[in-house]
Formats: structure tokens, C-alpha cells, sequence
């Protein structure tokens, strides 16, 4: 039984998650701006209290790797590393930019009870200040069909993929970009946001992988450190 706790901290909402292969089993959540590093902690404490087990009874962490608020990423990251470090248990990693599509694409299944548009594709933003955002383009089954990137928005951006592609943007960067991105194919969907929740099935599949991190060395993928032009809106293919 693979028991693992979650961390999510790339925007201003963090949230911590307790979970199995059966699923989701504790939850703890906070949208209070800039309290990350005094309440993932508290979070991680009444989780593991109420739930009567300790750190040491867990096979790993999973904590979001980015890209997101360089703040928020680095304290999440600090406090996965340290508890990992103190029970000597595996560190996994996840783009936070994959789970928050694939955790979309579940609350549309729960929703319509199927994706309707099989060939529609599923783009997160994150807020990256000004008119940037940090993005990916996913298909259906939640796999990355781009590279992630940070982009300046403007009336042209992904015109290429929206000519052929209804595509769903989503996410905190997302509501900057509606009165600009208006082809007939674009559609945004607001109040969607990454999630200690939706981290679930993804690390269950890193973990049985075995897809661990160093605990030592990991550091957060921050993207706009390495990003000194703004790339171009092409399917990349492949992981950013």
C-alpha cells in the first residue's frame, strides 16, 4: 500500500493531501496570501494526527515541482525535502502544470460523464506577472503534447493550434488572457487551480515506478531562471 502525502504550494492556494492507491483519504486547504510557510506544516501535522500515523509511516512524498510562484514552489519543495530527509522515505516530483490538466479532465468526466471532444486540447496557465504566463498543452489522457513554457500573451498567441483545435484554457493565468485570445476555438474555464488532490494518481504512477528524486539536490523547476526569450507557440512534444 503506497501511503503518501501530498504538497501543493505554486500559487497563492496551498493545500496537503493524504492518500493511498484507493485515493484521496485526508484533505487540508488554504487560499490565505502568503502563508505558506507557516501553514503547510500545520497542515502536514493535523493530517497525519488525525489520521493516527507519522512520517515515518509513509513510502513517499510528493510535492508539485513547478513551474509557479517562485516563493510558494521554494517553500513547498524545503518542507518536502525535510521530511523526507528526517524518515529517510523517497521524494517524488510533479509538474504541477500535468496535474492540474489531468485533474481538470477528471472533473469534466465527473461532469458530462465523457470528454466530448476528443481532439480538443487542455492548456494550464499560471500566472507569471505582466501579460506572461507559464503553460503546457495537453491531450485527453493528460499528456503533455508541448513543452512547457512561459509566454507573453497577445491577440495572436497559439493561433496555429486553435486554428484546428478547440482548446480549453484554465488556471490563475487564464483570466488575464480571455479578452485577448479570442479565436472561436478558444474556451476558458475559470475557478480551476492546482491541487494537492489532484496530485493523486499521478504520483501513485511515479511511485510504482519508482521515479524517485534526490533529496538532497532536487530544486524546484522555476522555468523563467532558464527562459530568456519568449518560445514560440509550436507542439513541441515532450516534457518542459
Amino acid at each position: 500500500m503506497a501511503l503518501i502525502l501530498h504538497i501543493e504550494s505554486s500559487t497563492d492556494v496551498c493545500s496537503v493531501a493524504l492518500a493511498n492507491e484507493n485515493g484521496i483519504i485526508d484533505f487540508r486547504e488554504s487560499a490565505e496570501v502568503r502563508s505558506h510557510a507557516s501553514i503547510l506544516s500545520v497542515f502536514v501535522d493535523e493530517i497525519l494526527r488525525k489520521n493516527k500515523t507519522e512520517v515515518s509511516n509513509l513510502q513517499a512524498i510528493a510535492v508539485s515541482m513547478g513551474p509557479g510562484s517562485y516563493t510558494g514552489l521554494r517553500i513547498g519543495v524545503s518542507v518536502a525535502k525535510g521530511l523526507c530527509y528526517g524518515a529517510n522515505i523517497p521524494l517524488i516530483a510533479l509538474p504541477t502544470l500535468q496535474f492540474m490538466a489531468m485533474g481538470f479532465l477528471q472533473q469534466q468526466l465527473k461532469k458530462n460523464g465523457q470528454i466530448v471532444l476528443d481532439d480538443a486540447l487542455y492548456c494550464p496557465m499560471l500566472d507569471a506577472r505582466r501579460l506572461e504566463v507559464y503553460t503546457a498543452f495537453f491531450n485527453k489522457h493528460g499528456e503533455f503534447e508541448s513543452e512547457t513554457t512561459a509566454e507573453i500573451i497577445d491577440e495572436n498567441s497559439f493561433n496555429d493550434l486553435l486554428l484546428n483545435n478547440i482548446v480549453y484554457f484554465f488556471g490563475n493565468g487564464s483570466d488575464k488572457c480571455a479578452s485577448i485570445i479570442t479565436h472561436a476555438n478558444a474556451r476558458f474555464i475559470s475557478g480551476i487551480y492546482p491541487s494537492a488532490k489532484d496530485m493523486i494518481e499521478l504520483s501513485q504512477e511515479l511511485f510504482q515506478m519508482q521515479d524517485f528524486k534526490d533529496v538532497a539536490y532536487f530544486e524546484p523547476f522555476y522555468l523563467k531562471d532558464f527562459v530568456s526569450t519568449t518560445p514560440k507557440n509550436k507542439i513541441l512534444g515532450g516534457l518542459g
